[in-house]
């Protein structure tokens, strides 16, 4: 039982450890995408290790599990994890461990249905807002105009994914701001930041009382905006990016005193008009690349017995 307790002990020190390291951190701000791709490969380091975990100890307590993962083993293998020398912790943790994955899997699950049922609530309420001309079809990136005294516009996904925006904020858009907004909201598209969301948002829902899972989905709000800003930034100047941002959040008293739900417009607007030094590209590679072998840890960890016993 000595590999799945290690497993365990790495798992919690990766997600007590690395969000501090993260939140300490300059870089995050200045190159969001490095930090969305650090952030994912953290979590799944640590779920890679429960997920180990769980299997060693469930081949621990039962002797049908352990015979289809060590099946075809060379032998000497199995031996070396000692297996066989294990108490009642070993069922306890992997039914716990088991629980917990089907929990987390059963939140993803209610997370994609809650966002398939307001897509089609808001995909319903445009066709009444706005239906189709008889004889139109609909298509994939349609610009769908409705009268509103607010200014607003999102990207409405699905089949027939499509930018929706008010009379009010074509009437405050100017120029190439409009163009900026569609370039924004493009890029959560296209980088599936939906699936991110979902994904941030089941594992904090699920375990409300785990640190590292509440600031995954805090940063994942977080750092999708500030990466779609830089996207649309590149292609229509920061000026039009930062100056849509303000036409489209101007009423909503985002830039008061008081806090509210988007008390981070400000600080993108201010990133905007005075954006950071970037990262070198050999920085940005070498903490890509770091990233990517922080869930290779885990395994190495698990493989370290057999790798022993194969000499």
């Amino acid at each position: 039982m000595m590999v799945p307790a290690a497993l365990l002990l790495l798992g919690a020190l990766a997600a007590v450890v690395a969000p501090r390291l993260l939140a300490r951190a300059d870089w995050p701000d200045r190159e969001p995408v490095v930090a969305l791709w650090v952030w994912q490969c953290v979590v799944a380091a640590v779920l890679l290790c429960c997920a180990l975990s769980m299997t060693l100890s469930a081949a621990a307590a039962w002797q049908a599990v352990r015979g289809h993962v060590f099946a075809g083993a060379p032998r000497g293998v199995m031996e070396a994890y000692a297996l066989g020398a294990t108490g009642p912790w070993a069922a306890a943790t992997a039914v716990t461990l088991a629980c917990a994955g089907a929990w987390s899997a059963a939140m993803l699950v209610r997370e994609v249905l809650r966002a398939r049922a307001r897509r089609r609530r808001h995909r319903t309420e445009l066709l009444v807002r706005a239906p189709l001309l008889p004889g139109e079809e609909p298509i994939r990136g349609r610009l769908v105009v409705l009268e509103g005294e607010r200014a607003d516009a999102w990207w409405l996904p699905g089949a027939t994914p499509g930018l929706v925006v008010t009379t009010e904020a074509l009437r405050r858009l100017k120029g190439r701001q409009l163009d900026a907004v569609l370039a924004h909201e493009r890029w959560h598209e296209l980088a599936r930041h939906d699936w991110l969301l979902h994904c941030s948002g089941a594992l904090a829902g699920g375990f409300p009382q785990v640190p590292v899972f509440a600031a995954f989905r805090d940063e994942m709000h977080r750092l999708v905006e500030l990466s779609a800003d830089d996207m649309a930034s590149r292609r229509h100047g920061r000026l039009t990016t930062a100056l849509a941002l303000v036409e489209l959040n101007e009423d909503r008293g985002v830039f008061g005193p008081s806090p509210t739900p988007h008390a981070h417009v400000p600080y993108r607007v201010d990133r905007l008009l005075a954006p950071p030094d970037r990262l070198t590209a050999a920085r940005r590679l070498g903490l890509t690349a770091t990233a990517a072998l922080v869930p290779v840890v885990p395994v190495l960890v698990a493989f370290v017995p057999g790798l022993r016993a194969l000499g």
